[in-house]
């Protein structure tokens, strides 16, 4: 008997111990909880709400059906932000990776201060946006701008770089290298995770530069190169209202108005919530197709290292 009672005041402890760690674990958990459910989930739920109502965000809302559905189908405007937000996100996103591979396999060597221009080339990628498009915006003043006074050194006539419906997606293309360096540093983590062996035995087998790269280094960069391309995606489609906000406005004639911008227009300018929910919800599934996409092809070309 006593070994009994012995036996349950343990089970009586143990349990306690398990509730103490739960009552624990969801009170250190409890602030991201909370701030999930209340700055993610609630308005995610609602905007679902507002897709079928007209509100303003002065009057009480109003039940339209499929009323903003079946605007976001005739809206010419839709198919311009879609066609502006995927040139800038298909044609910048890869000069992007690109520029920031070559950065990192260039400082990707051991010399004496070599951080110091790592870091020079991160720094612009947390730089403000809202600083970094002011700054942009005196590099590229058709007028005075450094680019233009630099471009007539070699005899190039000035461009109206915000100005011209051509110039202004290619300036903005432009202007997203500046912030290359957070991509450059992933790159250059998984240079320097790959085994030196790896091309010591690629040497002996008679490789040159270019067949280390292509049968050495891409294939263990791989899983890193995947990880830019999506969030470069996502990136691509979300990131460019800032930028095209202050710098543009949309303009010059719609050249530069991307989907983001527009739901913003159309929810604190036109003071229609429930169709710039339908065009953020849109907006959604574009995204989430994009990455479904990248996630079904990423078998045939990224290698993930397996353990021994």
């Amino acid at each position: 008997m006593k070994q009994l009672g012995t036996v349950a005041a343990g089970r009586r402890i143990g349990h306690g111990l398990l509730w103490q760690e739960a009552r624990d674990g969801w009170l250190f958990a409890a602030p991201f909880v909370l701030g999930f459910l209340i700055w993610w989930a609630f308005p995610m739920a609602y905007s679902i709400v507002l897709v079928f109502q007209d509100w303003d965000l002065l009057t009480p809302a109003r039940f339209v059906g499929l009323a903003n559905l079946e605007r976001l189908r005739l809206d010419p405007k839709v198919l311009v932000s879609l066609w502006n937000t995927a040139y800038l996100t298909f044609v910048g996103v890869p000069l992007q990776l690109l520029l920031a591979l070559a950065l990192a396999l260039a400082l990707n060597v051991k010399l004496r201060g070599i951080a110091g221009y790592r870091t020079v080339f991160y720094l612009p990628s947390i730089t403000p946006a809202v600083a970094s498009a002011v700054v942009w915006l005196q590099i590229l003043h058709p007028e005075f701008g450094i680019l233009n006074n630099f471009l007539e050194q070699f005899g190039i006539s000035r461009v109206n770089w915000l100005f011209d419906t051509r110039a202004a997606k290619p300036a903005l293309i432009f202007m997203s290298l500046w912030g290359v360096g957070g991509a450059m540093v992933i790159f250059l983590a998984g240079l320097q995770g790959i085994p030196e062996e790896l091309y010591e035995a690629a040497v002996l087998d008679g490789a040159g530069w270019w067949s280390k790269f292509i049968r050495v280094t891409m294939p263990l960069l791989s899983p890193f190169l995947f990880f830019q391309m999506i969030m470069g995606v996502i990136n691509g489609f979300q990131a460019n209202f800032t930028t095209t906000y202050i710098m543009t406005g949309g303009g010059p004639q719609d050249a530069t108005l991307v989907t983001v911008l527009y739901i913003y227009r159309n929810g604190f300018e036109y003071f229609k919530m429930g169709y710039a929910a339908s065009l953020a919800w849109m907006l959604f599934w574009i995204i989430m197709f994009f990455t479904l996409i990248q996630f079904l092809f990423a078998n045939r070309w990224v290698y993930y290292e397996v353990g021994q």
